[in-house]
């Protein structure tokens, strides 16, 4: 693996957030407005919830790191897409790019993506409604990290369809977080959930990782046995996401499919 050529096209998608204001811009609109939108909810929710009663923003953090979540699994679906849209993926494979290598850059590439995106909204929650998420302490690190990898996995598995299925796959990389969401329980405990639900929820590091920030914030206490079960899970499953992308990948090849994956 060549650091100077994961750096190469990391700076080749870099340059075309940075120099585009309109792509900036679009990467700040949307956390920006989501958040402050769930920031007004979860004030009401505080005043109006004896569940939340003293644990103002926990909706709001809740929001925040799923929208974090969303920006790096979104981002990183947007990045390959870039590379179909403009019909350069096979174009790579010129310098000659390894795999391992295009997925690096993609990978580092997404987390600055997200954070043009976040950072700013975050900044936005102190002024407008007392709340920041330092008050989730260290282990705010580990949750943020266990959201990056589930992030990256899913990005991963939505690229595979892609190469599997071409262009055609792009309507599921939108819909992919939305589906799990549900199960996810980011806004409400496990317990909401009806029962064979829940058996679903916990099979995803999720469920481990809001029910430990409503956990944090509410009682004031910290359980790392949720941290683990959530990492536990985002190693199998990024195992299992690697895997299937380079299956795809390997069939795509196979079948000549990537010379017209931008068509």
């Amino acid at each position: 693996m060549s650091f100077n050529r994961i750096y190469g096209l990391f700076l080749r998608h870099f340059f075309l957030i940075s120099q585009s204001f309109p792509r900036i811009i679009d990467l700040i609109y949307w956390p920006v407005i989501q958040i402050t939108l769930w920031g007004f909810i979860s004030n009401f929710f505080a005043s109006h919830s004896t569940y939340y009663n003293g644990a103002v923003g926990v909706i709001l953090s809740c929001a925040i790191l799923y929208d974090f979540l969303f920006r790096t699994s979104i981002g990183f679906n947007i990045l390959f897409l870039e590379e179909i849209w403009s019909r350069n993926f096979t174009n790579l494979f010129i310098a000659p790019m390894k795999i391992s290598e295009i997925i690096a850059s993609l990978v580092f590439t997404a987390l600055i993506r997200a954070l043009i995106g976040l950072v700013p909204a975050i900044l936005l929650t102190s002024p407008l409604f007392g709340i920041s998420l330092l008050n989730l302490g260290i282990p705010l690190f580990f949750l943020f990290l266990s959201l990056y990898i589930f992030g990256i996995t899913l990005g991963l598995l939505v690229s595979a369809g892609l190469l599997r299925f071409g262009p055609s796959f792009e309507n599921i990389s939108w819909s992919t977080l939305f589906l799990l969401a549900p199960f996810g329980c980011v806004y409400y405990p496990l317990e909401t959930l009806p029962e064979i639900f829940q058996t679903i929820a916990l099979g995803l590091p999720l469920v481990y990782i809001f029910e430990e920030t409503r956990n944090i914030l509410i009682h004031q206490t910290f359980n790392f046995e949720n941290i683990s079960k959530a990492f536990y899970l985002n190693v199998v499953y990024l195992i299992m996401a690697i895997s299937v992308f380079y299956y795809s990948f390997a069939q795509a090849r196979k079948k000549g499919s990537l010379i017209n994956i931008g068509e």
